[in-house]
């Protein structure tokens, strides 16, 4: 069975998100990178890039092959984490303690529109 943290929120394109406030931090799931296989490439946005929900971030690739990266809800990117570009094969080992991008979120009903994690995992089981 895949980890899926109930504290979490969800999109159908297996990123997460942790709403602290008006901020949160963005990854993606454990389904996501086992789906990836070995990840070996990570490029993240610029501190101060403004994103539309459902807007391409970034670009996860693996040894299979290359995703984007969508973010959960509209924001500025206030942190990028720097040191998982350096080392993007940390996605494999824990994906939850890899935080990609920290945003301030710029509209917070649309956290309305993500998945708990008990809806996650019925997406998920959906697929297989």
């Amino acid at each position: 069975m895949t980890n899926i943290p109930a504290d979490l929120l969800y999109t159908e394109d297996d990123e997460w998100l942790q709403a602290d406030g008006d901020t949160a931090a963005v990854g993606i799931t454990d389904y996501a990178q086992d789906a990836l296989s070995d990840i070996v490439y990570l490029e993240l946005p610029a501190i101060g890039d403004k994103f539309d929900a459902g807007e391409t971030f970034g670009v996860v690739e693996s040894v299979k092959a290359a995703s984007d990266l969508f973010m959960p809800v509209a924001g500025t990117v206030t942190a990028v984490n720097d040191d998982l570009v350096n080392t993007p094969e940390r996605l494999n080992e824990a994906p939850y303690d890899a935080w990609l991008v920290k945003i301030k979120i710029s509209d917070a009903s649309e956290l309305d529109n993500l998945m708990d994690a008990a809806a996650y995992q019925a997406h998920c089981d959906a697929r297989h």
